[in-house]
């Protein structure tokens, strides 16, 4: 590794020993980045270099109206910034920070700001409590906290000496989106415009992100200034081809490596511009694309099942491409939202630990039932519980290498995620003769019933052409006899009743379309599924029930 320029090494000495991680491709013009980088100033100082100057970057509303912060604007906000963490909080290379908001452009200053500045930044989603809070501080030893006001109170609970989730670590916290004496807008309304970028090596770690929709301990990804601008250079180039024209918009939370790449770092890394909205259900996210004339947007399977049958009162002509990604992407969901737009789904499996996408095919290039192919820059298999390869079409383990890749901070389930210097996702799938990777299920999620192999997320695609389902989950349940059952949980759409005849129109249903051994011997209605802050589904969760 390269010398840090990390003054606070925290972050450096808690890396996994390197014969820990995986093998790295790094081989790759795409991604040949020099030893010294801070990923901060190659988005923003960069594009400024690259003439986009008078360009809008961030598109905010503003009393109902579409404001646009250009490039030049945002650069001196978040240089002014990078002065108010240096100057005023006395915040040092290496440090943590803790950082808390919605998707709005303070959010997009702050965190900007915190890496050029060479802190280590670790968002947190906007709901999460002081409990939750508690478990990455105490992990990560966060020093300080850039929360919005409007958060701030589970925040405050960590800083409380008397509080049950008092972390020793945070010794100072700032708030934005605030008018305060004390708060950053207003102290950074001083600040020269100009800041010097912090001379970070490509390998320091700029950011620990958090595992989403986790039980117990959670897990810190450490990413550094070159994975950030990798994810930028891959996904993106070879899959989206954004260009500065291209108007971004979405649901997924920046504190999500799904929305920060898609909502920050895709389009600051062409000249584009995004749209920061902070709370948007289906209709408002059709509103949105029709306002701000998006080209491109970033959400969840269920969004775009529940914004499917509203387009037609929406003018989205603009919009151009849509991506999926945080959970697996029905063929009835890509089906309806291509007849609704005319537009084929671009589906994508990324990670947390990958931090984003790295399988995922466009356009032409999209074959039915699959989630498309390697990302260039990566390579997967299928691999067998011996981390052998198996056949194509066989069903196997998910493995993947490329120039990002799985670096846990302090944590033994690093040996889990990586083996033989592979990436382990957890999830398992077949991958035909040309490479086209095909979805089974979570690894961990598979049901073995009777000595059968069930995939879940194949029995809900079947139920999802029902006329009656509205949305469904499906998990294995514990059986005397059979050691585990399907069990089915049913959303059902309004007229129509969650009662026995049902059950069996259900099951009767599944039997027709698969083998009859994956229908659902149990079902049960209920009125919505649980799901995280990114819209995935909580299986755990349904299992619990």
């Amino acid at each position: 590794m390269q010398p840090t320029a990390h003054v606070d090494t925290f972050a450096r000495d808690h890396l996994p020993p390197e014969a820990q991680w995986p093998v790295m491709l790094l081989d790759n013009p795409d991604v040949a980045y020099p030893a010294r980088m801070n990923c901060a100033a190659e988005l923003l100082d960069r594009a400024i270099a690259s003439g986009h100057g008078d360009r809008p970057a961030v598109w905010s509303e503003i009393d109902g109206a579409p404001h646009a912060t250009t490039y030049a604007e945002l650069l001196a906000l978040v240089n002014r910034s990078a002065h108010v963490l240096v100057d005023e909080m006395g915040l040092q290379p290496g440090n943590r920070v803790l950082l808390r908001g919605p998707n709005t452009l303070q959010m997009a200053v702050v965190f900007l700001a915190a890496l050029k500045a060479g802190l280590v930044v670790i968002p947190t989603m906007p709901l999460l409590r002081a409990k939750e809070l508690k478990q990455i501080a105490d992990k990560a030893q966060v020093s300080a906290a850039l929360c919005d006001v409007r958060l701030a109170e589970e925040l405050a609970r960590c800083m409380d000496p008397a509080d049950e989730y008092f972390c020793a670590s945070i010794k100072q916290a700032r708030h934005f989106h605030d008018s305060a004496p004390g708060s950053i807008e207003t102290l950074a309304a001083d600040k020269p415009a100009e800041f010097t970028a912090c001379d970070t090596a490509a390998d320091d770690v700029c950011l620990i992100a958090f595992t989403s929709g986790t039980t117990g301990t959670p897990k810190g990804c450490m990413h550094f200034h070159r994975d950030v601008i990798a994810m930028c250079d891959l996904f993106p180039r070879h899959v989206l081809k954004p260009t500065p024209a291209d108007v971004f918009c979405g649901t997924p939370p920046l504190a999500f490596t799904f929305g920060l790449g898609g909502m920050l770092c895709f389009p600051l890394r062409v000249g584009a511009s995004t749209v920061l909205i902070e709370k948007l259900t289906p209709a408002l996210l059709l509103q949105a694309i029709e306002r701000f004339r998006a080209t491109i947007v970033f959400t969840a399977p269920t969004f775009y099942r529940q914004m499917a049958p509203l387009v037609k009162d929406a003018d989205i002509a603009s919009l151009q491409q849509s991506v999926s990604a945080g959970e697996a992407l029905p063929p009835t969901t890509r089906e309806l939202w291509r007849e609704a737009t005319g537009i084929e789904m671009i589906d994508g499996i990324g990670g947390t630990e990958m931090i984003h996408i790295f399988v995922s095919s466009a356009g032409a290039e999209v074959r039915p039932g699959s989630i498309g192919r390697a990302v260039p820059g990566y390579v997967v298999q299928a691999l067998d519980d011996a981390m052998q390869p198996v056949p194509p079409g066989v069903t196997g383990n998910l493995a993947v290498r490329g120039p990002t890749g799985c670096r846990y901070l302090a944590d033994e389930r690093q040996m889990k995620f990586v083996r033989g210097g592979w990436n382990l996702p957890g999830d398992a799938v077949s991958i035909d003769a040309d490479g086209y990777v095909f979805y089974q299920a979570r690894a961990d999620d598979m049901i073995v019933s009777s000595g059968y192999n069930i995939a879940g997320p194949e029995v809900e695609t079947v139920l999802m052409q029902h006329p009656a389902v509205a949305e469904c989950g499906v998990t294995g349940v514990p059986d005397d006899l059979r050691g585990q059952v399907v069990k089915a949980f049913v959303v059902l759409r309004p007229g129509f009743d969650g009662n026995d005849a049902m059950v069996t129109e259900l099951q009767e249903f599944v039997k027709n379309a698969v083998a009859a051994y994956k229908y659902p011997r149990l079902v049960t209605f209920i009125d919505a599924l649980p799901r995280t802050e990114t819209g995935k589904l909580k299986r755990a969760a349904l299992r619990a029930m």
